[in-house]
C-alpha cells in the first residue's frame, strides 16, 4: 500500500466500478477500498447504484487496511457529517449540498395534530422528489 491509511481517516475517493455487494472506490494514491453495500447508507440500501454511479467523487471513513491483504475496508454512511479538517465527528458546515446518498429526512412530523392526510400529502411529495432525482440521475448514464 503506497498510502498510509489509519483507522478512522477521512479521504475523498472516485467510485471506480460498482458491484452488486458494494463499491471500490479509488483512493489518492491510486489505491483501492471497498465500500461494503452495509455501509453505503443508513438506510437500507437494495441497489448500490441508487445511491453511487461509477465517477462519483465521495467522503469515506477508512474502517480498516490490512497492507499483508492489501484490503481497505471504507464507509461513506460514517464519513457524513465528518470533516478531515475538523475531526473526528465535527459536522461539516460547508456542505451546500447534501450528498444524495445520506437518508432522507423524515417525513413524519413529531407533531399529535397533523392529519394523516397531510402526512401522506408530505410523504408523496417526498418520495415523488426522489425518484425525480433517481430518474434523473439514470438520463446521465
Amino acid at each position: 500500500m503506497s498510502l498510509d491509511l489509519k483507522q478512522g481517516s477521512i479521504l475523498e475517493g472516485k467510485v471506480a466500478k460498482i458491484k452488486p455487494f458494494g463499491a471500490l472506490v479509488q483512493l489518492p494514491g491510486n489505491v483501492f477500498g471497498l465500500v461494503h453495500i452495509s455501509n453505503i447508507s443508513s438506510s437500507f440500501v437494495q441497489n448500490v447504484d441508487d445511491f453511487v454511479c461509477v465517477g462519483d467523487t465521495v467522503r469515506v471513513k477508512v474502517l480498516s487496511a490490512d497492507e499483508k491483504s492489501n484490503k481497505i475496508s471504507l464507509s461513506i454512511k460514517d464519513a457524513i457529517g465528518e470533516n478531515p479538517n475538523q475531526g473526528e465527528g465535527s459536522p461539516n458546515p460547508d456542505d451546500e449540498e447534501a450528498p444524495r446518498y445520506s437518508s432522507p429526512p423524515s417525513v413524519v412530523s413529531s407533531g399529535t395534530n397533523s392529519s394523516f392526510e397531510e402526512k401522506f400529502k408530505e410523504y408523496v411529495k417526498s418520495s415523488n422528489e426522489r425518484l425525480a432525482s433517481i430518474n434523473k440521475r439514470n438520463k446521465k448514464r
